[in-house]
């Protein structure tokens, strides 16, 4: 017995040892066949070794990494689990599963890998620059930059080290220095993809798209099959309005990698700029699958709710984000956009999340020194608009009579414009100031620059916290006297914006404390260009038989309390229709779901008419059929109720709480309506019965509005720029008073 057990011993031992010189010589072949990229060579050979030596742990070492190089990182993190428990103090093997660990999203695992490795081998920089992309992935940002500043330490000419402290500074928004890195990672390595993805980022947050366009097309000609890449390009394309380009690219990276979160989420929002909601609700619902936790996903799916008039449910979206990434830019503008829809929202919590845009995001970006300026306080004056808005877009429609009319004598006008998409109205924006700068490709810091370069006295911004704003470079004060009007006349939060163009109306004495900015009163809060020649139209109920109101405006200012309020004035008025116009209406969703709220309060689907995008001529023409146009609430029309008046619509409105809830009471005051301007619902409801009731009366106003319109302070656009005018040099005047003396 005792001899049998001996010899299976022997026998044993004589194996193990023909399998370890067997091992000795295998080996060497599998790591020159990793070393040379043939992975299925390399893998088979070391498989040969374990399958004598199961427990040999350079072949599962080397298996493992092999594995997880060719992206079977669940097989790659089985065989490094067994390295390490064979070979606990190797830090490169820690360190390796470490790195399989991050590529399954096991970020927190991975960290303590990392550590394991640097514990045992202080002087890796490896170990250091993975751990950084592991904290940063846990969004310990200061951390991670650290991590990445001890791998450089030990290492000065270690790129790929640079590259990630690259990555970790752009999340904390530092783009130039990020570029800085990614720069000194290619000066020392200048085909390293990830510094030259990282370069094509960073260069696009800061608006050099064709900086990043180089970038980006440099990686992917060393690399065609970079999704990653990909998914960046076709974001750089969809910041430029590119939308049929983008999606190209977004496409190509999920043919790759068809779970790619940047893809999915720049699908989706190339699908929600095309109209087709529907399916970028279940493209973003794919991202949230797998992970519950993308601020970018939340957001979109925000801006679905949003687009579906479902404002609440879009506030609680982009509140999921923010609770994930509280300075996610995005996220903050689009709430702050948001509540301006939303019922019953009080002043105050308006402005308190404009002041939270302050202080994320704006608040920690540098002011320039303006250095030595002329104080006089009667010389001409430079003025600059900026806006993404110098197109065919709504807003244009209310400043274009400001630049048309301007005092060119007294002031020098520069028009700085960030939208890369340019048309007809461009050119005629473009014949109507001084200068015009196409700053669309432009970071904040050259467009400050250029700024600064033109001496510019009084800097406006259109837009306020609309798409496409720039307040990241208003927030740098590259002008003495900084105004915000016209585009969104709602507040910025800003402490460097000095002040905001409204009306009495629009933002009461009670509220203004609550501003950042200071308020001047005009007319009204803004005016609007003298429609094309469209002949008059008689009262359109004398010949129809009933009441035909109108409501073009987005869909979105359709709030449930508002339907529920026209709901009731339709049910009091038998045989009344409503047109509801917006382009949106092109969309079968929207418009299926727009006539359901109606039927559900009661009213039957054909009484809701709904009309999409036709031309402006086509679009005013369509009032010869409107009796009386309903406003929205609590998110008012602006441009909308002034065509109304300006075709002889007068228009039933009420006041709310916020400036976007008052907007519309503000106009038609401003035309001597105020008698269709109501306090409350029952208010808005009665005004519209009362008038509904009085066709003759209804009448005369059609034809007597125009010509109100065209004479008041408001609508005389004349008038209304001398008002304008007068604001700019009462706030020029005020500075030079309390400028320095140099």
């Amino acid at each position: 017995m005792q001899s049998s057990v001996g010899s299976r011993a022997f026998q044993n031992a004589r194996q193990q040892k023909r399998a370890k010189k067997q091992a000795d010589v295998l080996l060497p072949a599998a790591v020159k066949a990793y070393r040379e990229g043939r992975h299925q060579e390399a893998q088979a050979l070391c498989q040969q070794i374990l399958q004598d030596l199961p427990q040999h742990f350079a072949a599962l070492h080397l298996l493992g990494v092999s594995e997880r190089d060719c992206g079977r990182c669940d097989q790659a993190m089985l065989l490094l689990t067994r390295a390490v428990e064979v070979e606990p103090r190797s830090a490169e093997a820690q360190c390796n599963l470490g790195l399989a660990l991050s590529r399954l999203g096991r970020h927190e695992e991975a960290r303590a890998r990392f550590e394991r490795a640097i514990a045992l081998q202080p002087n890796f920089p490896t170990a250091l620059t993975h751990l950084g992309n592991a904290l940063m992935s846990l969004f310990r940002f200061d951390e991670a930059i650290s991590a990445h500043d001890r791998a450089i330490a030990l290492k000065p000419d270690y790129a790929e080290a640079y590259a990630n402290r690259g990555m970790a500074l752009m999340f904390t928004s530092r783009n130039d220095e990020a570029g800085q890195n990614f720069d000194r990672a290619l000066s020392l390595q200048p085909r390293l993809l990830t510094a030259l993805f990282g370069k094509g980022v960073a260069s696009m947050n800061l608006r050099d798209f064709d900086t990043a366009l180089a970038a980006l097309n440099t990686a992917l000609a060393i690399n065609p099959q970079a999704a990653a890449v990909l998914a960046q390009r076709g974001r750089l394309y969809q910041e430029l309005g590119k939308f049929d380009e983008a999606e190209v690219d977004f496409d190509a990276a999920l043919a790759l990698e068809p779970l790619m979160e940047a893809a999915l989420c720049g699908k989706a929002a190339v699908t929600l700029a095309k109209g087709n909601i529907a399916l970028a609700i279940s493209v973003i619902n794919k991202v949230l699958a797998q992970n519950p936790k993308s601020e970018i996903a939340w957001t979109l799916l925000g801006v679905c709710a949003a687009a579906q008039g479902d404002t609440a449910t879009a506030i609680e979206h982009y509140d999921r984000a923010l609770a994930i990434r509280p300075n996610h830019e995005d996220a903050i503008t689009k709430k702050i956009f948001a509540l301006d829809f939303l019922p019953d929202t009080g002043v105050e919590r308006l402005q308190a999340v404009r002041r939270d845009w302050w202080e994320a995001i704006g608040s920690r970006l540098e002011r320039r020194s303006l250095g030595v300026r002329n104080i006089d306080p009667d010389r001409r004056l430079v003025v600059g608009y900026v806006s993404s808005d110098f197109r065919d877009h709504s807003a244009a429609f209310a400043f274009l009579p400001i630049l048309r009319h301007h005092d060119r004598a007294r002031f020098d006008i520069l028009a700085y414009s960030c939208s890369p998409t340019k048309d007809a109205k461009t050119d005629l924006c473009r014949s109507l100031v001084d200068r015009f700068v196409d700053a669309s490709l432009w970071s904040d810091d050259k467009l400050a620059d250029q700024i600064q370069a033109d001496k510019v006295d009084i800097l406006v911004d259109l837009s306020g916290h609309s798409a496409g704003h720039r307040l990241t470079m208003f927030a740098r004060k590259p002008a003495p006297v900084q105004v915000s009007a016209v585009g969104s006349v709602t507040g910025t939060g800003l402490a460097v914006m000095d002040y905001l163009l409204a009306d009495p109306v629009t933002i009461p004495p009670a509220v203004r404390h609550l501003f950042a900015e200071k308020i001047y009163d005009l007319p009204s809060l803004i005016t609007i260009e003298p429609p094309p020649p469209i002949a008059p139209s008689s009262l359109p109920m004398l010949r129809n038989g009933h009441v035909t109101f109108g409501a073009f405006n987005r869909i979105d200012k359709l709030s449930e309390p508002c339907v529920a309020l026209w709901s009731r004035l339709m049910a009091a008025t038998p045989g009344s229709i409503i047109v509801v116009k917006n382009h949106s209406m092109g969309d079968s969703l929207l418009r299926d779901r727009l006539i359901a709220r109606f039927v559900a309060h009661g009213i039957a689907a054909d009484r809701v008419i709904c009309a999409g995008k036709t031309s402006r001529e086509q679009h005013l023409a369509m009032f010869a059929e409107i009796d009386i146009s309903l406003d929205p609430f609590p998110q008012n029309g602006g441009i909308s109720t002034w065509e109304s008046l300006q075709m002889g619509v007068p228009v039933v409105t009420k006041l709310g709480s916020g400036p976007a809830a008052r907007a519309g009471g503000a106009i038609v005051k401003a035309v001597g309506l105020d008698a269709w301007v109501a306090e409350d619902d029952e208010g808005y409801l009665a005004n519209a019965l009362n008038f509904c009731s009085r066709p003759a009366e209804l009448a005369a106003l059609r034809a007597q509005l125009p010509a109100m319109v065209a004479h008041s302070a408001a609508g005389n656009n004349a008038l209304y720029t001398q008002h304008v005018e007068t604001a700019y040099r009462t706030f020029w005047q005020d500075y030079c008073r309390h400028a320095p003396i140099r």
